[in-house]
């Protein structure tokens, strides 16, 4: 199975934030994860990427980037999943963020302060802000 998840951070007044999502479903209902989900049948995975964006949280019109690909045959109870993640950067005090389609909750976090994460979202995340505070 493939999925794409979609890394978006905000820097406001110097302060990061990461953009999660509350799970609406299982596995891992409930918690904060990144934006994402399955890729479609002969959809190009950034199509993917933008999709999966627009529908759990309204964005559309940001400029990602492939960050990297985890495939650890662990990371989801469901099987073996490969998630090719996207991630963008902005600097937008007013962006309205809504979810929708399996989001309960959408909010920004600071990256300082992350709740516990479903899946390696948390491995994921680590490896983002890394290559985020090293450019």
């Amino acid at each position: 199975m493939v999925t794409t998840d979609i890394i978006v951070f905000n820097t406001i007044n110097n302060v990061i934030s990461i953009l999660l999502i509350k799970r609406l479903n299982e596995p891992f209902q409930n918690s904060w994860a990144l934006p994402g989900g399955f890729v479609d049948k002969d959809e190009p995975l950034l199509d993917a990427a933008n999709r999966e964006l627009q529908e759990e949280t309204g964005l559309v019109n940001l400029t990602l980037e492939q960050f990297f690909t985890f495939g650890n045959p662990n990371r989801d109870p469901r099987g073996h999943t490969i998630s090719v993640v996207f991630s963008t950067q902005i600097c937008d005090s007013k962006v309205l963020v809504v979810a929708g389609d399996d989001a309960k909750e959408v909010q920004w976090f600071n990256i300082l302060k992350l709740p516990p994460l479903a899946f390696d979202h948390d491995d994921i995340i680590k490896m983002a802000i890394k290559k985020l505070l090293h450019k």
